[in-house]
C-alpha cells in the first residue's frame, strides 16, 4: 500500500496521464485501495470523485495496475544489478525517474542476463578489453598488429589476430545494438519513415486466396490501420504470409555511422564503419521490428478490444422481449426443429419435435403442432435460431401466422455462443433431463425475452463480439469482456428472487461462490422480502452487502425502496424527504408527482451530497426503471432466403451483428452477413462507425453487389 506522499505522486501522475483532476483521481484510488468495486464508486461515491464515470473509473484503475506492475520491476531490476556490482548511484537515480516499462527495459537491456551469442564467446575468450579500446576510438600506443596479438590465445580459442579482431567487434556491435539511445533512434525512425510489408511465404502461393490483398503489401507504420495489421498477422500465424520491417537502409547507415563512428583517424576506422552495418542488419533491425510490430500489435488489440467491448455491450443491453410467454426453436434439417415453451418469467413448460424442413417436410403436421401449443400455452412470441434452416423455419413460422391470423410475433434470434452453452456445466445442471438441443431452444426463448439475463450463463467471447477476437491479446481481451458485463449486470439491475448464478455472480461484490450461496439460500429459506436478509447468506460479509445492494432488487417485498436503485445507506434520506412532504417513504416511491416538488439542496448534509440526492429524487420518481430501450423486432423480406435471391439495388431491413474500424456487418436474412463499409455508412463524413450505428440496431440498406463465389455481400446506407 502507498504512503500518503506516495499515493498523492502517484495520483498527480496518473491525473496528468489521463488529463483529470488530481484530487479526484487521489479519491478513485482511495476508494479502490479500499476494496470498492468500480459500478458502487461511479453509483454511490459521485461526491467523493465528482462523478467520475466508469470509463475515468476503470482507466484510472488500468493506470494504478501498470504504475505497480512498473514499480515491481523496478524493484527487480535495481535488485539484479545491484547483484552484479554495477548499480551506481546516477544509473538508480535514471532507473527510479523511470516513467514506463519500454523503456525501464533499454535501460535494463545492457545488464540483462545473455543467452548464449556472438558477443558472449568472444567475452568468455578475454576479449571485452579489445573491444573498450576500439569503443573508446583513441589513437593506439602500439601498432594495430601488436595491439590484436595481445589477445591471441589457443587456450582461449583465438588463433590469430583476425579471430581477436572479429569477437571483439561482435561485441562492439552487441554495445551498440544496446544502447537505449541508438534504440530510441531506430525506432523513431521506424514510426516515421518504415514500411510494414507482407510477403507470400515461398511454396504457399495456392493457400493464399484469403490473403489475397496482403500479397506484396506495404503499408506506412505511422498510418497502419489496426484491422489490416490484425489480418497480416494472421496470415503469418498461419504459415502463409511473412511480415516484416522496412527501413530506407541507406539513409539509415548514412545517419547512423557518424552517430557511433566519430574519430575518422583512429586505426580501426573501417573496420567500425564495416561493424556498423552489421549491427543494423543483425542486431538493429531485428530488435527494431519486434519493437514496431509490438507496439503496433498492442496498439491494434487495445483498439480492437476496445470495438469488442462496445459490440458486447450492444448485445448484452438489447431491448428485451418481457415477460412474455415464447416458443423458441432452433431449426434443423434431418433431425429436426426443437421447440421450448417458457412462460413470462423464463421458466421451462415443454418441449417437443416438429419436422416442417427437408428431408421429411411435413409441414402439415408441424403446423398443427405448433398451432396447438400457441393456443395452450398462450404463446406471443416465437423466437427462431439463426442458424442452419433458420430461413425455411422463419418461411413456415411466417404462412403460419397469416394464415390462421395469429397475434404472435416472430424473431429471428443469435444463436452465437447458444450451441456452447448448452453442452456447459450450467446448462447440464439446470437442465439435467433434457437433451443439449432442446437447452439451445429454452436459451433461444430467454434471449429473446431478456437477453442480458441469458447471455451472461455464455462466455463473451463464445457469443461472437468481432472478426479478430482471437487474434488479440487473450488476457486482455478476457477482462474487457469482463468489465463489460459488470457494467452491463449492474446497469440494468438483478432481481434477486429469480436471478440465476451466473447472472448474480457479476453483481458487484459477489462473485461465483457467493452467487451459490445467494440460490442456494434462496431455496432453502424461500424468496427475499427485504435486502437486510442479504447479511444471513453464508459468506456475504458487510463490505460485499455495501457493495451488491443496491444493484439487487426485490420486487414486491417488505421495503418498496429495495425494488429501486436507492441505497440501504441512503433510506433514512427518503424517510427526510417523506416527512418534509408530510407522506410516508411507500407513498413518495413511484410518485413522480411528488418527488418533484423535493429541492435537493434541502437534503444535503456531512454524508450526502448533491449528485447523491439528485440521483434518489430521480430513482423515486421511476424506481427500478430499465435503461435498455423498448424491443422492436427486425421484418426479413419474405422473398429473400439466400444470397441467390438477392439483387443489387433490393432495399431490404436487417439488423446490425458486428461493429469494426471499417464498417459493420448486417444481417439481412441469407445465412451471409453483408458489410457496409464505412463509406456507406451515411452520406457525410465517417472517422468511426460506431458514432452512426451499433450492435443490435434495426436499419435499412440497399445492395450494391454480390460475390456468390467468395460469399461477400455489399450493402449501403446512402440512397
Amino acid at each position: 500500500m502507498e504512503t500518503q506522499q506516495d499515493l498523492a505522486t502517484l495520483a498527480a501522475a496518473i491525473a496528468a496521464e489521463l488529463n483529470l483532476p488530481p484530487r479526484h483521481v487521489r479519491a478513485a484510488i482511495e476508494l479502490l485501495n479500499a476494496g470498492n468495486t468500480i459500478p458502487f464508486i461511479a453509483r454511490y461515491r459521485k461526491e467523493a470523485t465528482s462523478g467520475l464515470d466508469e470509463i475515468a473509473l476503470r482507466a484510472i484503475e488500468n493506470a494504478l495496475e501498470k504504475a505497480h506492475t512498473l514499480a515491481a520491476r523496478k524493484a527487480t531490476v535495481l535488485k539484479t544489478i545491484g547483484e552484479q556490482g554495477q548499480l551506481t548511484d546516477s544509473l538508480r537515480a535514471k532507473i527510479e525517474a523511470c516513467g514506463d516499462l519500454p523503456t525501464l527495459e533499454l535501460i535494463y537491456l545492457p545488464f540483462k542476463p545473455k543467452r548464449r551469442t556472438r558477443a558472449t564467446l568472444a567475452r568468455q575468450r578475454g576479449l571485452q578489453p579489445l573491444a573498450d579500446t576500439l569503443l573508446q576510438q583513441q589513437p593506439l600506443k602500439q601498432s594495430k598488429q601488436d595491439a590484436l596479438q595481445a589477445f591471441v590465445s589457443a587456450e582461449k580459442e583465438v588463433p590469430d589476430r583476425d579471430a581477436a579482431l572479429q569477437g571483439a567487434l561482435d561485441i562492439v556491435a552487441e554495445q551498440w545494438s544496446e544502447n537505449a539511445g541508438t534504440r530510441t533512434w531506430m525506432t523513431q525512425k521506424a514510426f516515421t519513415q518504415g514500411q510494414i510489408t507482407s510477403q507470400v511465404k515461398r511454396g504457399k502461393k495456392d493457400e493464399a486466396d484469403k490473403f489475397e490483398q496482403y500479397i506484396d503489401r506495404h503499408e506506412s507504420v505511422k498510418r497502419m490501420p489496426s484491422h489490416r495489421l490484425l489480418a497480416m498477422l494472421r496470415g503469418e500465424a498461419e504459415g502463409v504470409l511473412r511480415v516484416g520491417l522496412e527501413l530506407p537502409d541507406d539513409e539509415m547507415l548514412g545517419e547512423l555511422k557518424p552517430k557511433l563512428v566519430h574519430n575518422r583517424n583512429f586505426e580501426f576506422h573501417r573496420e567500425l564503419l564495416d561493424t556498423v552495418e552489421d549491427c543494423y542488419s543483425r542486431l538493429l533491425m531485428p530488435a527494431t521490428q519486434s519493437t514496431v510490430l509490438q507496439t503496433l500489435k498492442e496498439r491494434a488489440d487495445e483498439e480492437a478490444i476496445e470495438v469488442f467491448g462496445k459490440n458486447l455491450r450492444e448485445l448484452l443491453m438489447a431491448a428485451p422481449a418481457g415477460p412474455r410467454v415464447t416458443i423458441g426453436i432452433d431449426p434443423g434439417f434431418r433431425t429436426g426443429c426443437k421447440l421450448a415453451v417458457i412462460d413470462g418469467t423464463g421458466r421451462f413448460v415443454a418441449n417437443t419435435t416438429i419436422y416442417p424442413t427437408p428431408p421429411k417436410n411435413d409441414t402439415a403436421a408441424a403446423g398443427r403442432t405448433l398451432l396447438q401449443w400457441i393456443e395452450k400455452h398462450g404463446v406471443e412470441l416465437v423466437a427462431i435460431g439463426n442458424g442452419t434452416a433458420s430461413r425455411e423455419t422463419d418461411a413456415f413460422v411466417g404462412d403460419l401466422i397469416r394464415q390462421h391470423k395469429l397475434p404472435v410475433t416472430k424473431v429471428m434470434v443469435s444463436e452465437s455462443g447458444a450451441s456452447i452453452y448448452s453442452a456447459s456445466e450450467i446448462a447440464s445442471k439446470e437442465f439435467p433431463d433434457l437433451d443439449i438441443t432442446v437447452r439451445g431452444a429454452i436459451s433461444i426463448a430467454r434471449r429473446l425475452q431478456d437477453p442480458l439475463a441469458e447471455l451472461v450463463k455464455t462466455d463473451p467471447k463464445s457469443i461472437g463480439v468481432g472478426q479478430y477476437q482471437h487474434d488479440v491479446n487473450q488476457k486482455q481481451l478476457r477482462r474487457c469482456l469482463q468489465q463489460t458485463v459488470e457494467s452491463c449486470v449492474n446497469q440494468v439491475g438483478v432481481d434477486l428472487n429469480t436471478a440465476s448464478v451466473p447472472l448474480l455472480s457479476h453483481v458487484a461484490g459477489i462473485g461465483p461462490k457467493i452467487a451459490e450461496n445467494i440460490v442456494e439460500f434462496r431455496n432453502t429459506h424461500g424468496r427475499f422480502t427485504n435486502r437486510s436478509q442479504l447479511s444471513k447468506v453464508p459468506k456475504l460479509g458487510k463490505k460485499a452487502v455495501q457493495q451488491a445492494a443496491g444493484f439487487l432488487r426485490i420486487r414486491g417485498g417488505d421495503e418498496p425502496l429495495d425494488n429501486s436503485a436507492v441505497h440501504p445507506e441512503s433510506y433514512d434520506v427518503v424517510g427526510r424527504m417523506a416527512k418534509q412532504l408530510q407522506t410516508d417513504p411507500k407513498t413518495l416511491v413511484g410518485n413522480a408527482t411528488l418527488s418533484q416538488k423535493l429541492k435537493p439542496e434541502a437534503f444535503v448534509d456531512d454524508r450526502f451530497g448533491l449528485p447523491t440526492i439528485v440521483d434518489i429524487i430521480d430513482e423515486l420518481g421511476k424506481p427500478g426503471r430499465d435503461p435498455r430501450s423498448e424491443f422492436r423486432a427486425v421484418r426479413f423480406d419474405d422473398t429473400v432466403n439466400t444470397m441467390e435471391d438477392l439483387k443489387s439495388g433490393m432495399v431490404l431491413e436487417g439488423v446490425i451483428t458486428n461493429v469494426t474500424h471499417f464498417g459493420a456487418f448486417i444481417d439481412i436474412g441469407v445465412h451471409q452477413d453483408g458489410l457496409i463499409h464505412i463509406s456507406q455508412l451515411a452520406d457525410h463524413f465517417v472517422s468511426d462507425p460506431n458514432q452512426v450505428v451499433a450492435v443490435g440496431d434495426i436499419v435499412k440498406v440497399k445492395v450494391l453487389e454480390i460475390d456468390l463465389p467468395r460469399k461477400r455481400i455489399s450493402v449501403t446506407r446512402k440512397f
